[in-house]
């Protein structure tokens, strides 16, 4: 299962925070200098991902993908804090190469790339998750904000 965890990562963050983002840069007629600072936002979007990679495969017994979904609801580690923290570590390695390569295009990517997230959270993952999880889900959608973090406790 570890394999098909690790595939998961290589692939779907993979093509939609590494390949397209690339390819965006080389056609990027605005592409100017980059800044190296943005190297530790991709770093911390890393970190996210492989977090929450681990989280999915020790608590959730499965993967993030679709094909392979956990087979328990996953309210550890960085999902304590919000529903999607996979798709935070995902749109901050995004960002962080559109400063990387100081290219505009990859920095417009990132709007039509968290709308369809935002969507498919919405309108599949959730959901799925309701009927999957039940009564947890509700409790734990109560709880953990969709997006952001809360700056209280409830």
């Amino acid at each position: 299962m570890f394999a098909r965890a690790f595939l998961l990562f290589l692939v779907l963050p993979g093509i939609f925070a590494g390949l397209l983002p690339w390819m965006l840069a080389f056609i990027d007629p605005w592409r100017r200098t980059g800044w190296s600072f943005g190297f530790p936002v991709i770093g911390c979007g890393l970190i996210i991902l492989l977090w929450c990679l681990r989280d999915f495969f020790v608590s959730g017994k499965g993967t993030g993908s679709p094909w392979d979904p956990p087979k328990h609801l996953v309210v550890v580690g960085l999902y304590r804090f919000t529903r999607n923290p996979m798709y935070i570590g995902v749109l901050l390695v995004v960002g962080g190469w559109a400063i990387v390569a100081g290219s505009p295009l990859i920095g417009a990517y990132l709007i039509p790339l968290a709308v369809v997230l935002h969507l498919r959270i919405i309108f599949k993952e959730e959901p799925w998750m309701s009927r999957q999880f039940g009564q947890d889900w509700a409790r734990y959608s109560e709880r953990a904000p969709r997006w952001f973090p809360r700056t209280a406790r409830r």
